[in-house]
């Protein structure tokens, strides 16, 4: 089987807040983006690993990725959206990846991916006739709001945890499945959503918290402690 890997990382993160980009946010003295990138260009089994940029993107040239090169293909193919920024990066991939072969679609902003993490979903996917994604289940209780009022937002419900889990990356499909399920259901926030829209139901791999996607400022002091605390 072949195993390739897809990034994108064409947005602004607008909840980080700033004028960097957020996959440009440092972190230990790198991009954030490049813990990700370094991870899964690591992996054996994956083949190629492609990062679609936004077309205008001025930033990446201004890092060293030599290291990463003979692994790492630049896709300057970025939609409006994530999904449109996987849709075109799967489109550009067209002349290398067949339609059985796995794509590992992963977020930008997930520093914290371990190859231990990548394994075990290459291992428990690999056969699965839908493929799969990390994820964990809930552990807090969930709290519906109602429309907030002048006072701020109050509680509509307690929604139950049971059977609840919460979507990661990387999410692993086959290539032409994948790429079908976009087109049908192209305003979808993770493929998985795509792949359900097809009435198909993708398995989970079990993650870690630690695979945190790195949404607000305080995220980064999470993920930096997180990098630098792991082997303890």
């Amino acid at each position: 089987m072949t195993y390739f890997a897809l990034v994108p990382a064409a947005g602004m993160g607008a909840r980080m807040g700033g004028d960097c980009p957020k996959q440009y946010q440092p972190l230990l003295g790198q991009p954030l983006i490049r813990h990700a990138l370094q991870v899964l260009t690591a992996v054996p089994a994956i083949l190629r690993v492609f990062v679609v940029l936004a077309p205008d993107d001025t930033r990446w040239d201004s890092f060293d990725w030599s290291d990463l090169a003979p692994r790492l293909t630049v896709l300057r193919c970025g939609g409006a959206t994530r999904a449109a920024s996987v849709a075109n990066g799967l489109k550009a991939m067209a002349d290398v990846a067949l339609a059985d072969d796995w794509v590992l679609v992963h977020d930008a902003a997930r520093a914290c991916l371990t190859p231990a993490h990548v394994e075990k979903l290459l291992a428990e996917v690999g056969d699965d006739p839908v493929g799969g994604l990390l994820a964990v289940p809930l552990a807090d209780t969930l709290k519906r709001v109602q429309v907030p009022g002048l006072q701020g937002p109050r509680v509509a419900a307690t929604v139950p945890r049971e059977g609840l889990w919460q979507a990661q990356t990387p999410q692993m499909f086959r290539y032409g499945l994948i790429v079908e399920a976009l087109e049908y259901a192209p305003a979808v926030t993770d493929e998985a959503s795509a792949i359900e829209a097809l009435g198909l139901h993708p398995r989970l791999v079990a993650a870690d918290v630690t695979n945190l996607k790195v949404t607000y400022p305080l995220d980064l002091q999470l993920a930096e402690w997180i990098l630098q605390n792991r082997n303890r």
